[in-house]
């Protein structure tokens, strides 16, 4: 946030009606304090990615709302299966996996589906590393862009993919139809009930994290895990040949 204007970046913003988040109504006296860490995750690599323009809108958003975000560029990921886990891009995407307590995910709608982008990014993302669990109990948020009329199919699959990923997957979501009308030359979204709506999103996943974070291994605490042994679980999310 600016120290000389809050609201700088924000054209669109009413800063009478957009409001800090109230941290002590949502987070106990003794959880965290430090900012929010939000991982956002874009579904294309075309140089006017309207999928990289709404998530760098919502960045925008979210650093107003106090947290620290870091946006993965997916330039150079390689296929699932078709590099080893240690290739630097994969090494890049799960550090910053392991680093986030929530994440965004935004992808373009290309024929009725999330791309094969977006689903590349979230496969090498693992269900386990060692016993550890890098998205469980994080928040998520999902927003898609498409060419067309409104659609809801890629958040519907990304909603799934966050349930399959133990993620807290919050209920507000955006789809931005047309969305090569919804942005002007310089790449900035123009002011419509769709921009508001991604206001709204980001919103709702501070919100969220600021009352799930300091819970959620208390959350996710399940029986059937407290009695096996962190090498089972490694070796049952982790079955190598799938």
């Amino acid at each position: 946030m600016s120290s000389a204007d809050p609201f700088d970046g924000l054209p669109n913003i009413d800063s009478e009606k957009l409001q800090p988040i109230d941290v002590e109504a949502l987070a106990g006296p003794d959880e965290p304090r430090h900012p929010p860490r939000i991982l956002v995750l874009y579904g294309s690599l075309r140089e006017r990615s309207f999928s990289r323009l709404a998530s760098e809108e919502a960045g925008r958003l979210l650093r107003w709302y106090g947290c620290e975000v870091r946006t993965f560029n997916p330039s150079g990921l390689p296929l699932p299966d078709d590099a080893d886990a240690d290739h630097p891009k994969v090494q890049e995407l799960r550090e910053l996996a392991e680093w986030s307590e929530g994440m965004l995910w935004v992808s373009p709608e290309r024929h009725g589906a999330m791309t094969g982008i977006m689903k590349t990014q979230i496969d090498w993302i693992p269900l386990a590393l060692g016993g550890a669990r890098p998205t469980q109990g994080k928040t998520l948020a999902v927003m898609e862009v498409s060419g067309g009329s409104q659609s809801f199919n890629a958040v519907n699959q990304m909603r799934i993919l966050g349930r399959w990923m133990r993620m807290i997957t919050i209920p507000n979501q955006s789809s931005v139809p047309k969305a090569f009308t919804e942005f002007d030359d310089a790449g900035r979204m123009k002011l419509s009930p769709l921009y508001l709506r991604i206001v709204d999103v980001c919103e709702e996943l501070v919100k969220f994290t600021w009352l799930t974070r300091g819970r959620s291994s208390y959350l996710t605490d399940r029986y059937s895990e407290r009695v096996e042994s962190a090498a089972e679980v490694s070796r049952r999310v982790n079955q190598s040949t799938l």
